[in-house]
């Protein structure tokens, strides 16, 4: 396969129709679509530097796209992602990389994205969490999803916390190439 290269020159002319149709069918807003798909634009000229260049263009920016829709309904529906995102990205603090946490869609949500689009989601971040090996599954499950405390998963398992955070960090490596591979496409 050939790689991938940005041309954020090119985004707004080939891109913005797309991107905007793929908003406006998961908000019912034109307004709050187009600030989508201004955020996703945006959000991928500050991330262009991470773009590997294995999906094509466009595939990029609906998954950054998928995320910001994502993002959009965790706002407006507080109390929910409150419940969901008990750890937020903090580069200075022992929960660097806590992607999943702010990514992960509420599957009983009938507000975010589509029913579908969250059962989808949810079977695709349970066959990576499958795919993972067994202490590092179990690890992130114990942690990420039941959201026990850091010295409750390292008494479970019988590890230090920098351990810990050595197989949850891992692990995320894995379950993002993994979701990006299997549910980020088109």
């Amino acid at each position: 396969m050939t790689k991938q290269i940005l041309n954020p020159d090119t985004w707004v002319d080939r891109y913005s129709d797309y991107l905007f149709n793929y908003a406006v069918t998961r908000v019912n807003d034109a307004e709050i679509a187009k600030d989508l798909v201004q955020e996703t634009f945006f959000a991928g000229l500050k991330s262009a530097k991470n773009f590997k260049g294995e999906a094509a263009e466009r595939t990029w920016l609906i998954s950054i796209l998928k995320r910001k829709v994502i993002d959009h309904y965790r706002k407006i529906n507080s109390q929910k992602a409150k419940a969901m995102v008990r750890i937020t990205q903090n580069r200075d603090s022992e929960n660097e990389g806590d992607f999943m946490e702010q990514q992960v869609a509420d599957p009983d949500s009938l507000l975010e994205n589509s029913e579908i689009e969250n059962k989808e989601l949810g079977l695709a971040i349970h066959e990576c969490i499958n795919k993972l090996p067994k202490k590092q599954a179990l690890a992130f499950t114990l942690k990420t999803i039941n959201g026990l405390s850091t010295e409750e998963v390292c008494k479970e398992l019988n590890i230090n916390p920098s351990n810990l955070w050595v197989i949850i960090h891992r692990a995320r490596t894995v379950l993002m190439d993994c979701l990006n591979t299997n549910w980020f496409k088109i």
